[in-house]
């Protein structure tokens, strides 16, 4: 199995906003007044005279500092074991999840939710603009196996190639963080099969189901 979703919808939420610099109107000799961009514009007569392109009467002047950016990023992320093999036994899950959980946090990423069953893991994360989503399924899958092989002594587990990625807008992170949190409870009547369709369908996502699984 080789897969990768990653869903940027209208669920998701990213503000790259700012805090303009600043501002203010420039006032010159009775009559006049000074524009962006360095014209004068005479309001007896509306004649304008610029050495720049000037902007509408009345427009601000701003200073030149970048504005600040504000970023909201959440993913729900969803993998299974290697073939869906039922590797996660619940002698070990709560650890494994532990631990998951602690990669996201090296990562400089924020945790705020881990559950799954026997053949797949949910996680809700926070990331940085600077993380690569990519290079953090990449890191998280390689050091959680490495654990699973040498604290549990499972030399056979291994996680799948791809991964579900969903964005998620803050109002609805705590009933993702629910949702994960009732793994067992949703599985007892559905199998991971169903609900990752459900996903892919919610999401909008494209799939051949014959390269699915």
């Amino acid at each position: 199995m080789n897969w990768t979703h990653e869903i940027h919808g209208s669920r998701g939420l990213a503000i790259a906003g700012s805090k303009l610099g600043s501002a203010k109107i420039v006032h010159g000799p009775e009559g006049q007044r000074k524009l962006a961009g360095g014209g004068v514009r005479n309001e007896r007569n509306h004649r304008t005279t610029s050495k720049k392109q000037c902007a509408p009467d009345g427009a601000l002047e701003y200073s030149r500092r970048m504005p600040s950016t504000h970023l909201s990023l959440h993913y729900h992320l969803v993998f299974s074991t290697k073939d869906r093999r039922p590797f996660i036994l619940p002698a070990w899950r709560e650890r494994l999840h532990t631990f998951l959980g602690g990669i996201v946090k090296n990562l400089n990423g924020i945790p705020e939710a881990v559950g799954g069953v026997a053949d797949h893991v949910h996680l809700l994360i926070g990331l940085r603009a600077t993380h690569c989503l990519a290079d953090v399924m990449r890191d998280v899958k390689a050091v959680s196996s490495k654990w699973v092989h040498d604290e549990i002594g499972e030399r056979a587990f291994q996680w799948q190639e791809g991964y579900g990625g969903f964005t998620v807008g803050v109002p609805q992170c705590p009933a993702v963080c629910d949702y994960i949190g009732r793994q067992e409870e949703h599985h007892r009547t559905r199998t991971f099969q169903e609900e990752y369709l459900e996903f892919l369908q919610r999401g909008g996502v494209e799939y051949d189901e014959r390269y699915l699984w």
